[in-house]
């Protein structure tokens, strides 16, 4: 598999995540996004052993888009805290089911996760082992019973984007996990996609930013226009 590379530097490689594809290792024994990306630089540079490289974040096997990996402990450790103090900036865009009554509006809610189950539960108020979800989201553009919505994560809990949006009665778009009514993507995948990255770089301290847009060929984000897409994903920007 061909690997598109959004941005890299001896610190660090920022990729674009096929849906479909675990982050990390599972128990499925399936290629990896960690495995294949160190096999590239491997072959790449010609580096002889094993070859570092730091998971600083994940996406859920279903989801694709924007994804950025550390090459060097110290970039690892640098961009690893960027996420505890809040300074990695996410966004994403998703199709959802429907048309959301507000526009815009802000989420907060409770989210508990059951490991066993790979599934969490969402609260509108505080709950025992829950912890806060928070994001923001804008209706960019509604057809055929399906809107395009741009998202900015300010906490990152699991399924947090999919349990959310499906919570206020609007699920993503072939996520038979969270209520849709169809897989309407079918092969495991579900409608949201990681469009930007934005941290200060882990060496020089500059923003660093990269975007992805999903493939406007494919539904259902063929319902909208490529310029629709690009405008959900200039929306956090």
């Amino acid at each position: 598999m061909s690997l598109s590379i959004l941005y890299e530097d001896n610190h660090v490689i920022v990729v674009e995540k096929p849906p479909g594809i675990p982050s990390q290792a599972d128990d499925t024994g399936d290629m990896d996004m960690l495995t294949l990306i160190k096999e590239d630089i491997k072959v790449r540079y010609q580096k002889p052993g094993n070859v570092f490289l730091g998971l600083v974040h994940r996406l859920d096997r279903p989801v694709g888009g924007a994804m950025i990996f550390a090459k060097t402990s110290k970039a690892a450790s640098r961009l690893s805290d960027a996420v505890r103090t809040r300074k990695f900036g996410k966004t994403y865009m998703c199709v959802v089911e429907g048309v959301p009554a507000k526009q815009e509006a802000d989420l907060l809610h409770y989210i508990r996760k059951d490991a066993k189950k790979n599934q969490v539960t969402v609260f509108p108020q505080p709950a025992a082992e829950a912890k806060d979800a928070r994001l923001s989201y804008r209706v960019v553009a509604s057809q055929n019973s399906l809107s395009l919505v741009a998202v900015m994560l300010h906490t990152g809990r699991p399924h947090q984007i999919r349990a959310q949006m499906a919570y206020i009665g609007h699920p993503l778009a072939g996520d038979v996990k969270y209520g849709t009514s169809s897989n309407q993507r079918g092969h495991g995948s579900i409608a949201l996609w990681s469009t930007s990255i934005t941290v200060p770089h882990p060496i020089s301290k500059d923003e660093l930013r990269c975007t992805s847009l999903p493939n406007e060929k494919e539904a259902p984000w063929s319902t909208f226009t490529k310029q629709q897409l690009q405008q959900a994903a200039r929306w956090y920007m």
